[in-house]
């Protein structure tokens, strides 16, 4: 199975992380995994050293294309494998995805699935693609899939737990968020690069940002956690005065970039 995600590009976690997160990537280590310290180095290759008249396949080339972001040039050759897998669908599906052409994107992600059925992260896809269109119980119904397929993700529980939490299902949406973090205590590590998918409502972003701050407090990552509750008070989730009497953030009292968002909003 191919193991290329998208979904923490548009989910936070991902969410945007995005929102996807997870299994290693073919072109790139997934976001939040760490390489097994035991496995053997891979042998390396010199330029010189290239077997002469070495020639890509065409998903090679494409996936090449994939990670400069020539998406639509990747497309073209994709085009030219036959027959398609489920795990070429699934690349073609983010490749449109990217491209925000989320009907093809869609078609891509179900050729795969009917392909093979126990495909995790055509699913995790489609579940971001449904997220970001705040088709969010659509998005629940793929994420949950996927989750039996692979338990342990830990990325999948992040994009769960961002969907529930759209759906103002906060308490549930926090369990998941702990059990990502459960899986992997780095979890939360890439979440300032990743843009949370617009859940609809600026509050109901503020609440995303809001439980994203208390998983970046349990994983200690506080500078992050700081971050998010600057947008969730932007976005009218929260207020200074909540924020200082709320045991979650406790660890948060001393910090001086958090004192100094308290007073900045006591004193605009």
């Amino acid at each position: 199975m191919s193991r290329f995600d998208v979904h923490r590009l548009l989910t936070a976690g991902a969410v945007f992380a995005a929102l996807v997160a997870g299994p290693e990537s073919p072109f790139t280590q997934a976001q939040g995994q760490n390489p097994d310290p035991s496995a053997p180095e891979a042998p390396q290759t010199r330029p010189h050293e290239v077997k002469q008249g070495f020639q890509p396949t065409p998903e090679e080339v494409g996936d090449a294309l994939m990670v400069h972001q020539r998406y639509q040039a990747a497309l073209e050759t994709y085009g030219k494998v036959t027959p398609a897998s489920s795990s070429l669908e699934n690349k073609m599906g983010i490749a449109y995805q990217m491209m925000f052409s989320t009907a093809e994107a869609e078609r891509c992600y179900k050729a795969a699935l009917k392909l093979d059925p126990k495909n995790a992260h055509a699913l995790n896809n489609l579940g971001s693609l449904y997220f970001s269109l705040k088709q969010f119980s659509d998005a629940e119904h793929m994420y949950r899939r996927a989750l039996k397929l692979e338990p342990g993700s830990a990325i999948l529980q992040m994009n769960l737990g961002t969907d529930l939490v759209a759906e103002h299902r906060y308490d549930e949406g926090w369990q998941h968020y702990q059990a990502a973090l459960t899986i992997d205590p780095h979890a939360l590590e890439s979440t300032s690069t990743i843009q949370i998918g617009n859940p609809g409502r600026a509050m109901d972003r503020g609440a995303v940002n809001y439980y994203m701050a208390r998983g970046c407090v349990s994983a200690g990552l506080m500078d992050r956690a700081v971050e998010h509750l600057r947008k969730a008070l932007m976005q009218g989730f929260t207020t200074a005065g909540k924020l200082e009497a709320d045991n979650e953030f406790a660890a948060l009292r001393d910090n001086p970039a958090f004192r100094s968002l308290l007073a900045a909003q006591r004193n605009p």
